[in-house]
């Protein structure tokens, strides 16, 4: 729509031509963007609509506006067509003519219905600034809604037909209310779309975010925040839904593979158990660490989720395998960790007969196997090293003045160090 010149003096007749033809052209733009207006597809879908919130009171106010701009209209539209009619009496406008021309198309010469009062006086001009401003008031509303008609209902149904699915997909799986929480996710979910697109199409305007700093009608966009966490959401439950499918799947295997750790667990433990007898039988003066059996609620759990592997209880058996997993490969760890404090000892004497024969060994190349106190202090350390029980401590020491002995021989060298910070 345009915006007329300022009014100036008294007029001449080209003056009051050109501004004719200005206003004129003036008349046609707001003509076209009124009926522009009146066609648009936001105004008739707000006119039909039932409308609540503050959709309804702004529309209730813009039918107002909308209804005194084309009283606005069609009073600028009898001064033009007064104005152009006094210049139309002859070909050459006297001046009585062009005076009266020039209070016309300068003045304030229009009245019009008022708003809140009895009628209202414009100037030509004046009167295309207020119309400019109830329009762009006008149009930014219909725009607006428009807008937010457009963009959420179509999307909120696309992700309602996506909720559909994958509730169809979940009750396949046993995901539902009350079993599972993606099953109270999907109920939550299809309360607040349904929520949602009856609020979007009642109240649009309250789903519309203005552009900070955009003078043109419609600037902004719809508020797509609810729309954006609910299809979030879903997307959880997808995945949800999917790793369910996943366990349904490949349960069976998931299930052999437990078996086999619990299995070998198992088998690590009663070889602690075996070898913990045969330490305290071998091994004197020592602590060896109780071994306790494997648990029985390890058992009783993979029991269960067999049983719900059998029963298609995809979504209780999916958490239960997570957990279960993870506790058999600690249960797996715990039983080697047995073993291995169980079996320390006999690791100690395994080592201090090697360290004997090593010396016994190194002893020989150098010619002197037959020494007497090598041969003495060998065969003490190798009785208690091969008698049972083993004292580890006096064994140890037996082993100790036996390498001290062979330094000795072996040319004075300085004499190795104990296990604890004495032997080398």
């Amino acid at each position: 729509m345009g915006v007329t010149d300022p009014a100036g003096p008294v007029m001449d007749r080209d003056e009051v031509d050109r501004a004719l033809a200005r206003l004129g052209q003036e008349h046609e733009a707001i003509e076209t963007s009124l009926l522009a207006l009146q066609d648009h597809a936001g105004r008739r879908l707000l006119e039909g609509a039932k409308l609540t919130g503050v959709t309804q009171e702004r529309w209730q106010a813009a039918e107002e506006r909308i209804t005194l701009l084309w009283g606005y209209f069609d009073a600028y539209t009898a001064a033009l067509r007064g104005a152009r009619e006094i210049r139309g009496r002859r070909r050459w406008s006297s001046r009585e003519d062009l005076a009266e021309l020039t209070g016309l198309l300068r003045g304030e010469s229009v009245t019009v219905p008022g708003h809140g009062r009895l009628s209202e006086t414009y100037s030509l001009t004046a009167l295309v600034d207020r119309m400019n401003e109830l329009y762009a008031t006008s149009l930014d509303l219909v725009v607006a809604a428009d807008a937010v008609w457009s963009a959420l209902p179509a999307r909120i149904d696309l992700l309602a037909a996506e909720l559909r699915r994958t509730r169809t997909l979940a009750h396949s799986v046993g995901v539902r209310p009350g079993e599972h929480p993606a099953g109270d996710d999907l109920e939550r979910i299809t309360r607040t779309l349904t929520g949602l697109r009856e609020d979007v199409v009642s109240d649009p305007l309250a789903f519309w975010v203005p552009a900070e700093g955009s003078s043109a009608p419609g600037g902004g966009r719809p508020d797509t925040t609810v729309y954006d966490r609910e299809a979030r959401a879903l997307e959880d439950v997808r995945r949800e839904i999917d790793a369910v499918l996943t366990v349904r799947q490949d349960a069976e295997a998931r299930l052999i593979r437990l078996r086999d750790v619990l299995s070998r667990a198992d088998r690590t433990l009663a070889e602690a158990r075996t070898a913990r007898g045969e330490v305290l039988a071998k091994i004197a003066a020592t602590e060896v660490p109780v071994v306790s059996g494997p648990p029985t609620v390890l058992q009783e759990q993979l029991a269960t989720a067999a049983e719900y592997r059998r029963q298609g209880q995809w979504h209780r058996l999916s958490p239960l395998l997570e957990s279960l997993e993870q506790k058999a490969e600690d249960e797996l760890l715990r039983a080697r960790e047995s073993l291995t404090a169980v079996t320390a000892p006999l690791a100690v004497r395994a080592e201090l007969r090697g360290r004997l024969d090593a010396y016994k060994a190194k002893v020989a190349r150098h010619g002197l196997a037959e020494d007497p106190l090598l041969v003495e202090r060998y065969d003490a350390a190798r009785r208690m090293l091969w008698s049972a029980p083993c004292d580890l401590r006096v064994a140890e020491q037996a082993v100790l003045r036996y390498q001290q002995a062979a330094a000795e021989q072996l040319g004075g060298a300085s004499a190795p160090q104990d296990r604890e910070g004495g032997r080398s």
